[in-house]
């Protein structure tokens, strides 16, 4: 498995703050932990954003993808609203997660809960053409469910 060097810098003096962390050999996600002062309560259908009090340097040609957690979700209905979120090469501020409580209950985020996993990911950028036709596949047109669900 290739390793791409990922500078976090932590913005707070807080020695307890941890840097993301790979949970299990075969993890593709880092987790990354909340950094609020006080708990954050988040009410059924509230957006909030949560700070991390990390900053990260990319690679160039790399981003870094935000991703929900999928344990947070099925128990208890948070995810991320711009999921995934995309942290570019070239941004130096603070790492911010936006959560949504989609649950039926209030969920409470502490300082050093894991709410969101980061994975790095190779970019390739596009060389755009304009053309008066495109190829044609069998599909077309065809989107937004023309396959049907059955």
């Amino acid at each position: 498995m290739k390793r791409v060097p990922v500078k976090f810098k932590r913005l707070k003096e807080d020695k307890d703050l941890l840097l993301p962390t790979y949970e299990s050999e075969g993890s593709s996600g880092m987790d990354i932990r909340a950094h609020v002062k006080e708990p954050v309560l988040l009410r059924p259908g509230e957006i909030r954003l949560i700070p991390t009090g990390l900053a990260v340097s990319v690679p160039l040609g790399y981003e870094v993808q935000i991703r929900p957690r999928s344990g947070l979700a099925l128990r208890h209905g948070i995810g991320l609203v711009n999921s995934p979120g995309t942290i570019d090469s070239d941004y130096r501020g603070e790492i911010g997660v936006i959560v949504i409580n989609w649950g039926s209950e209030p969920f409470m985020i502490r300082k050093g809960d894991r709410v969101a996993q980061l994975v790095i990911s190779k970019i390739y950028r596009a060389d755009t053409l304009e053309v008066d036709e495109l190829d044609e596949t069998p599909r077309g047109d065809g989107g937004f469910g023309h396959t049907g669900i059955g």
